[in-house]
């Protein structure tokens, strides 16, 4: 059977983008990287990337006039690479509405909290601050407004008495590399349909990865 292709969309160092391509690098996962594309030259994703000999390009959003333009020639170039499934690892440029409608429910996006709670930036010290006694990260099919979208897979974990920002994130940074090739598999299987704001997924039970660390 066919693997579904990806295109992943970076700006930094790919520390989500590593965990899809060992993940690829499975021969029974469902997907494979087409396209790592970045907006910034030089990022360590791309470096990822070469490394594991996967094509990469450079689009630069400075080289266009507006966001418009600058997201067409990233939907030319991801339809060109064959591309099905569009993941954003770190990728830090909003999408315009129409470039997500054009690829309806195949934008997949990853955010550092347990949405639809602190949306946006600051994610880490906001849940600190808040008093919350778990954080975590949200896998979602993107829409239109940020950091919105049906959920289809969540991680959490403890805030710990004594836990800055930085420790925090590394705890939750842990659970993103697992969650978001879960998704993936998930959705490059078939096995999500989107239904209003809700992901309804068609898997046994004992499919169900659960990666929330004890407390400790």
């Amino acid at each position: 059977m066919a693997r579904v292709k990806l295109g992943c969309l970076i700006s930094g160092r790919g520390s989500n983008l590593q965990a899809l391509i060992d993940a690829c690098a499975d021969p029974t996962f469902p997907a494979e990287i087409a396209l790592v594309l970045s907006n910034k030259p030089g990022v360590m994703g791309l470096e990822r990337a070469e490394k594991a000999g996967i094509p990469t390009q450079v689009i630069s959003h400075k080289d266009f006039d507006g966001r418009p333009a600058f997201d067409a020639a990233l939907d030319q170039t991801l339809r060109a690479a064959g591309v099905e499934i569009v993941c954003l690892a770190g990728f830090m440029r909003l999408l315009t509405p129409e470039f997500v409608t054009g690829w309806g429910d195949k934008i997949l996006n990853i955010h550092p909290s347990l949405l639809p709670a602190f949306k946006g930036l600051d994610t880490h010290q906001r849940a600190i601050d808040s008093g919350a006694r778990f954080a975590g990260c949200t896998v979602h099919i993107v829409r239109p407004a940020m950091d919105e979208g049906p959920i289809l897979v969540q991680a959490a974990v403890p805030i710990l008495d004594g836990d800055t920002e930085d420790s925090l994130a590394a705890r939750i940074l842990t659970a993103e590399h697992k969650a978001y090739p879960e998704a993936v598999r998930l959705l490059a299987s078939g096995k999500v349909t989107v239904d209003g704001l809700r992901c309804r997924i068609d898997a046994p039970t004992d499919e169900t990865i659960h990666f929330n660390p004890p407390m400790r």
